[in-house]
């Protein structure tokens, strides 16, 4: 519990009682005051006035007049005080001897008036000892009630004496030794205490300080020199280009191959941000538009007369100072890691997947010339075995014919060398085109290619007609080979704002959302998707649509069918 907390729940307490002690001991007194006040104005009145009754009796016979005004008087400001149970009665009975006496004085009628006027005041004289006997009680409670909350007052205020300076005393002692230790540089002390939570975040932050003291103590200046002329060295002898920016974009470390490939000095950048270098060095700036989301592709730099290729990489910077537990920003790296080498290696595969391709193409298609020729029968007649034979060469003819088309494509695409003519195209012709490929393949498996155009005859799309076709045919046949036998395939072309949607849904067996992200990638084949192509067709398909300022897309889901999509703009 925090200290604040405990002294304001004891102070707090004792501060009630204390009240509530007041509060009780004015109730009680006005309490006794009321009854003194009664005994006072009730009965102590009315003996009064029958004692002054009695004198006025005794002098009626020498002194009548004033004698019987005097009676009459004070008679009259008894009636005006009756009290006590009877002392009505008994008041009436005095008039009414009173008046006889005045009438016809008698010693017996005086008697009678005497035994009334002591009537009277001994009723008063019991209502005394009645009220006097509560006045007691009153006072006996208040007497229990002030002592009781006296005590609870006297023993929270003795706990308190003998408790808060201990509770107070004893960290502060306990930190002032601590303190003295430290100044001594003996940085090992560590203070540990018990109780509040005031002291003990006290005793955290103290601790903090002085392992930050410790560590300060235990390491040299020379050692962190060394350390950072060791750590400057690694980083200069790195063949990857390095810049260190602070969390303010403060350049305070750049390597030598950076400073290469910037065609910059490192004393005249060190010191300054990125964007004031940026302003004059174009690298640097094309470095900081990246900064948040570094491009996939390579950045192109040509050094030396060499065309250069370096992959960026963004690395934050964080730290959890010494003592503390929350992780700090403190800046960032940029990396610039050099691939031409990789990127030569893999122009050469491009240029020999391209070269292969291309030759393989011919002889190819001159085997599926020389089947073609034994299938229509004019060098003689074949058995079933020999139609069976060449169907299969055929097949596999086919196979690769359409593998080197894919190839030889691919190449064009990682090249940069697609040639594209676009101009205005027919929506509906690019369909029926494809879907005049592909009816071979669907009529094997009885399936129904079924079409639906919402957009007229006037609505043109800009496209190259050969590459959207190749687009729209590799999606049918790919459709064709996942439907299941006897089923139908669905070509809806629709307008979007301002582009021209083609989709083609099958009712096969569907894609994991997991792999939409991945199907158009190179030689991606959905797993137990047991198919005999490349890999090839989708990233193909990509190529050609997003260089026509189109995009690409699938919708799908187990056992749900799939829905691949293309859209290109209109005119």
């Amino acid at each position: 519990m925090k200290l604040k907390t405990k002294l304001t729940l004891g102070v707090g307490l004792l501060f009630l009682l204390i009240v509530l002690l007041s509060v009780i001991g004015s109730v009680y007194i006005n309490k006794l005051k009321s009854d003194t006040e009664k005994i006072l104005t009730a009965n102590y009145n009315s003996l009064e006035f029958s004692k002054n009754m009695l004198l006025a009796l005794d002098k009626i016979s020498t002194d009548s007049a004033i004698a019987v005004n005097d009676f009459q008087k004070n008679n009259k400001l008894q009636e005006k005080n009756l009290t006590e149970f009877g002392e009505k009665e008994a008041t009436q009975s005095l008039n009414l001897h009173f008046n006889s006496y005045l009438k016809q004085p008698s010693p017996g009628k005086e008697k009678l008036i005497r035994e009334d006027l002591a009537k009277i005041m001994s009723l008063n004289m019991k209502g005394i000892e009645r009220k006097s006997d509560i006045a007691i009680i009153t006072a006996e409670n208040a007497t229990f009630w002030i002592v009781s909350l006296g005590t609870v007052c006297f023993l929270i205020a003795f706990i308190l004496l003998f408790n808060l300076p201990q509770t107070i005393a004893e960290p502060i002692n306990q930190l002032t030794f601590s303190i003295r230790q430290i100044a001594a540089k003996n940085y090992n002390e560590r203070v540990h205490f018990k109780g509040s939570e005031e002291f003990n975040s006290l005793a955290d932050s103290f601790n903090t300080m002085a392992e930050k003291l410790q560590e300060y103590e235990s390491s040299s200046l020379s050692k962190q020199l060394m350390e950072k002329k060791r750590i400057e060295t690694l980083v200069n002898n790195m063949h990857d280009a390095v810049i260190g920016l602070d969390e303010n974009h403060f350049i305070y470390m750049i390597n030598d191959e950076a400073l290469k490939i910037t065609n910059l000095r490192k004393e005249e950048i060190i010191g300054k941000t990125a964007h004031e270098v940026a302003i004059n060095n174009d690298l640097m700036r094309e470095l900081l538009k990246n900064i948040d989301q570094p491009v996939k592709e390579p950045i192109k730099i040509v050094r030396d007369h060499k065309e250069n290729y370096f992959e960026q990489d963004i690395i934050p910077i964080n730290i959890v100072k010494t003592g503390e537990k929350e992780t700090k920003y403190i800046g960032k790296v940029i990396l610039l890691r050099n691939i031409t080498p990789f990127k030569e290696l893999d122009f050469a595969k491009t240029n020999f997947i391209a070269t292969i391709s291309h030759e393989l193409k011919t002889p190819i298609s001159a085997i599926k010339m020389g089947v073609q020729l034994l299938g229509n029968q004019k060098f003689g007649a074949l058995n079933d075995q020999q139609k069976e034979l060449l169907k299969s060469i055929n097949d596999d003819g086919q196979r690769l014919l359409n593998i080197t088309g894919e190839l030889l494509n691919l190449s064009q695409v990682e090249t940069g060398n697609i040639s594209l003519t676009v101009e205005k195209c027919s929506p509906k012709e690019v369909v029926q085109t494809a879907v005049k490929n592909v009816e071979k393949l669907a009529e094997q498996k009885n399936i129904l290619i079924n079409t639906a155009y919402l957009v007229g005859d006037t609505d043109f799309i800009a496209a190259d007609f050969d590459k959207t076709v190749w687009v729209m045919n590799n999606f049918l046949t790919n459709a064709v080979k996942h439907s299941f036998q006897d089923e139908n395939i669905q070509i809806l072309v629709e307008k979007l704002d301002s582009m021209i949607q083609f989709s083609i849904t099958d009712t096969g067996s569907g894609i994991d959302e997991k792999y939409h992200r991945q199907i158009f990638d190179r030689y991606f084949q959905v797993p137990g998707d047991h198919q005999n192509g490349t890999g090839l067709g989708l990233a193909i398909s990509k190529n050609f649509i997003e260089k026509q300022n189109g995009e690409i897309g699938v919708k799908s889901s187990p056992n749900q069918g799939s829905t691949f999509y293309f859209r290109l703009p209109m005119i």
